[in-house]
């Protein structure tokens, strides 16, 4: 492979919904670049990208793939990645990477709901933007339903750069509003006849052109006051206009293309050899710290690594991105999160599942390496290793599920496999749960952790079984309450013995220091003598207060008292969930000068509490998220009836891009395969995302479910 400069790079991502032909358009662009000698086709699973088993099952994108060809004296760096919602890691990742998105969209359906959930990821990120309507050649192919739908979309930003003479079986030439030519394919090399455009469409090609001018015109003072003044634009005019527009977003081509039979294709190429950024046309990279390193061949050596993936036989695949000067193969490089060295032994172009060697990678390009030590995604490494880039920023996961080895000793395994599975695919999360007992896998949808299962039996061969996950409750109570628990055992030589009394009540930001209680008609005054604060690892506060006086209890034994309140913290007397937002006084009790020790006063506070807790009113806490809906405006009413039966609360509704967004509190016990359900509902066209927001209380007749289930359960252990 010849060497590029970065100005003759331009790293692209293919985007779209499932089915709009990605996978073909990458693989004609790869054959038109000469480096394949046949296109291969999902349908026989012979395709450079989408080669991993289970893609090849499916039909379909689940990991972003890398390629690239050679054309016009650029090389194309190629991300395909996946159409569906459960597996929009792949988009992102690929996008933080990529100077232009190349969307797809089936002129069979035209805009679907996977383009438009991916254009919102492309706007967030302000990344220039080409459109190409593929199936033009499908006898059900319609062309001014999907123009609508565009419009619809994107407004008057799209603007066509060119349109079929015919659509479906008898498609194979296309009006080049650009070029004013008419482009003919009467073979599928993927090379034009040029013709003149036929008299019939003359007047609407020309119509088109004086459109596009002036839109090319509107993105340069200088080039508007030229148009204004003689109506036309030079060929060079033109192109800068363009140039400025699609850098800038203001300016969206669309462009029509048969990827199956190589319709189109090279045309699309060479509009992007010309006609969009390369690199060094865009905002350059910026470290954390504020440096901006320009793609600058000079500077310093960076990469920042994109995507992961595992082999068999080879191991660990880092692809990353060359963020400044020149990677080199040999090289020693710093990685700035781990502070580990590393040596780039090999270096690879890759095409797909398969790789190259080469020898060096210049700012702006894409390659890959092997054989490096705890380098994974969002990692930046540099020669200095005092480089690091900002992180991709990943969605948060909207389904969760437990996963469980049926054998024992496959836990391990398990284990391993699904850090495996973490570091491939970053929207995959992996909780191991003490609190619950159980491996929580968070993931974008059923069907993403779906795929997940399949990993674990197919290519781990790990017996497992998904469960439903527990819910994290916790306890809390709602009154003041008095115990007292005297501990007391004796066996043959020193015996044991503590006796602790004790007022709990529920804690709150800024309440007054304990001072007087009556509880029962009884008055206690307590007198403060020590106060601890924890924030507690699972979120509240214990608030401690020593308030012994006259000696009743050795003030070596407060520690050994703590701890046993807080064993029972760990383990709530409800439903053995985590306790929060108690405040504890202890205010008298008494010792025994031979038999009183540690253990003693440990358990005399932990008994204590357990009696206290249970008569102040205790309360179960569950889990509320903040759930944002974008759904199409007619099926708001069906989901927000959906939501309502989860004991949503409504916070409000609003419209965005053109659809309509439903802000709710909903209990995290009742989102439970809410993704299906969702998606069931409004034909996959919904998207949401849900967040932390914060504990609440049960309503009693759950409380009470909830108290008979953990009742069982402890009978059954």
């Amino acid at each position: 492979m010849k060497a590029y400069n970065t100005d003759q790079i331009r790293n692209i991502v293919l985007v779209g919904n499932a089915g709009s032909g990605k996978t073909a358009l990458s693989e004609a662009m790869v054959f038109n670049g000469g480096l394949i000698d046949r296109r291969g086709d999902a349908s026989t699973r012979n395709t450079i990208s989408d080669f991993k088993e289970i893609e090849q099952q499916n039909g379909s994108s689940v990991f972003s793939s890398l390629l690239y060809t050679e054309y016009d004296n650029c090389k194309i760096n190629i991300l395909d990645a996946p159409g569906l919602d459960d597996f929009i890691g792949g988009v992102i990742s690929s996008l933080y990477v990529s100077e232009l998105a190349l969307m797809l969209i089936n002129s069979q359906n035209g805009v679907e709901v996977g383009s438009e959930i991916h254009y919102r990821y492309i706007k967030r990120d302000k990344k220039p933007l080409v459109l190409a309507i593929n199936h033009i050649d499908h006898e059900k192919a319609n062309w001014e339903k999907t123009l609508e739908s565009i419009k619809h979309l994107f407004g008057n930003h799209a603007v066509l750069f060119q349109i079929p003479v015919s659509t479906g079986n008898s498609f194979n030439s296309i009006v080049d509003i650009l070029k004013m030519k008419l482009l003919v394919y009467k073979t599928e090399d993927g090379k034009p006849e040029i013709q003149e455009i036929p008299d019939n469409l003359k007047e609407q090609a020309q119509s088109l052109y004086n459109e596009l001018i002036e839109k090319a015109a509107e993105n340069d003072e200088a080039l508007m006051e030229k148009f204004f003044e003689s109506e036309t634009l030079t060929e060079d005019e033109i192109k800068t206009g363009i140039k400025k527009g699609i850098i800038n977003n203001s300016l969206i081509p669309i462009f029509c293309i048969s990827a199956k039979k190589n319709i189109g294709v090279t045309r699309l190429m060479e509009f992007i050899c010309n006609f969009c950024p390369s690199p060094l046309d865009v905002t350059p990279p910026t470290s954390e710290n504020g440096k901006i390193l320009n793609y600058d061949k000079s500077s310093e050596p960076s990469m920042f690594v994109f995507k992961t993936s595992y082999e068999q036989h080879v191991g660990e695949i880092i692809y990353f991105k060359v963020m400044s000067g020149e990677i080199k193969e040999g090289m020693d490089i710093i990685n700035s999160h781990t502070r580990n060295k590393e040596r780039l032994g090999q270096l690879f172009v890759t095409q797909g599942k398969n790789r190259i060697k080469t020898t060096s990678f210049i700012a702006g390009d894409l390659g890959t390496t092997v054989k490096l030590k705890g380098t994974k995604v969002n990692h930046t490494l540099s020669t200095s290793g005092e480089i690091k880039f900002p992180p991709i920023q990943f969605p948060e996961p909207k389904f969760r599920i437990a996963v469980k080895a049926l054998n024992e000793a496959d836990e391990e395994k398990l284990g391993e496999a699904l850090q495996k599975m973490r570091d491939e695919d970053p929207t995959l999360i992996v909780e191991y749960s003490k609190e619950l007992k159980q491996i929580i896998v968070h993931g974008q949808g059923e069907y993403h952790l779906n795929i997940l299962k399949w990993h674990l039996d197919n290519v781990y061969k790990i017996p497992c079984e998904f469960v439903k996950p527990r819910i994290p409750y916790r306890e809390t109570i709602t009154k003041a309450a008095q115990a007292d628990y005297r501990h007391k055992k004796q066996s043959g030589g020193a015996g044991q013995f503590g006796e602790v009394h004790m007022i709990i009540e529920p804690y709150s930001e800024g309440m007054p220091e304990p001072d007087t209680y009556k509880i029962d008609g009884k008055e206690y005054k307590v007198s403060v003598r020590g106060k601890e604060e924890y924030d507690l690892p699972w979120g509240g506060k214990l608030i401690f207060y020593n308030c012994i006086v006259g000696g009743a209890i050795d003030s070596r034994f407060m520690p050994s008292i703590l701890k046993g309140i807080m064993e029972k913290m760990e383990e709530g007397p409800l439903t053995g969930s985590y306790a929060r937002d108690i405040r504890v006084i202890v205010y008298d009790g008494k010792m025994h000068p031979v038999d009183s020790n540690d253990i003693s006063f440990r358990l005399a506070g932990r008994n204590a509490f357990s009696l206290a807790f249970k008569k102040a009113a205790p309360k179960i806490l569950e889990p509320i998220y903040e759930v944002e809906v974008l759904v199409p405006s007619d099926r708001m009413g069906d989901v927000i009836s959906d939501l309502q039966t989860r004991r949503a609360v409504v916070m409000g509704m609003s419209s965005e891009m053109g659809f309509e967004k439903i802000t709710a509190k909903v209990p995290l016990a009742e989102m439970d395969r809410y993704s299906t359900a969702l998606s069931s509902l409004t034909g996959g066209r919904a998207i949401y995302t849900m967040r932390f927001l914060e504990y609440a209380y049960v309503p009693a007749e759950i409380q009470e479910q909830l108290l008979k289930e953990y009742e069982a359960q402890q009978k059954e252990e």
